[in-house]
């Protein structure tokens, strides 16, 4: 595995933790109620300090001398490396759980995985990490029952967001040569063997909501390789805009 092959794994877990903790950050004020509401922004922060934990670690492998905050702030869209589905417009509630719990799904069992890494501190932060990765899986699922399985307009919600983010939930699951390289390196896992764990967890969950899981014919990709949707220039216009308007400033 190349260094930069490392570094661009590394990219991916940390982009994927923060552009969707960024996502859910949206919420702080305005969520359905006061205790999702804080649910809501407590899942937030703790994908946010994830993606600091690989975030860092990726500036070290790389070796340029750029921490978290220069990776985070100082790079364009398509340098970026998370998936599509994370960066998907929040919409309404149901979309947002729908889109937290395609995501877990597959969070909870690379974390499983990665605990294994040949990798010590990939290994180290896999591990701190579990803990608040199942309880956002937990959340996700039951929220994912309650409201598929609740009221005559919760399930339609619910299921009009499962139709419309599908399509975007097969590509955690669709490795390339950058996975490829970390599974032979020993400090990633096979996607293949968790297709079957993750498969498994989503259907269950979809079962129990009462929902049907639609057709995938056309699953959508390129966020790994560096190729997003316009929803991404929108969220780093506001990640980053005090970064570039202010280029160095420290409290």
């Amino acid at each position: 595995m190349t260094n930069q092959q490392h570094f661009d794994y590394l990219l991916r877990l940390g982009d994927n933790t923060l552009i969707l903790g960024q996502r859910l950050g949206e919420w702080c004020g305005h969520g359905p109620i006061l205790e999702q509401d804080i649910a809501i922004t407590n899942i937030a922060l703790d994908l946010i300090g994830q993606a600091r934990s690989w975030l860092a670690l990726a500036g070290e492998v790389e070796g340029n001398g750029r921490d978290e905050d220069a990776i985070a702030f100082l790079r364009d869209n398509r340098e970026f490396r998370n998936l599509l589905l994370v960066e998907h417009p929040n919409e309404d509630f149901a979309y947002t759980i729908v889109r937290q719990f395609l995501f877990d799904s597959f969070n909870y069992y690379l974390h499983e995985a990665l605990i294994d890494s040949s990798n010590d501190q990939i290994k180290a932060i896999a591990q701190k990490s579990l803990k608040e990765v199942t309880y956002h899986l937990r959340y996700s699922s039951e929220w994912m029952i309650r409201l598929g399985d609740g009221t005559e307009e919760s399930h339609q919600k619910m299921q009009q967001a499962l139709d419309d983010l599908w399509m975007y939930a097969e590509e955690a699951l669709l490795p390339d040569e950058i996975d490829q390289a970390a599974h032979a390196a020993g400090i990633g896992p096979d996607l293949a063997a968790l297709r079957p764990l993750v498969e498994a967890k989503r259907k269950a969950i979809i079962t129990e909501a009462t929902l049907i899981i639609p057709e995938n014919e056309y699953p959508q990709q390129g966020g790994k390789q560096g190729m997003h949707t316009e929803a991404l220039g929108y969220i780093l216009a506001e990640l980053q805009w005090m970064q570039r308007a202010y280029p160095g400033a420290e409290w």
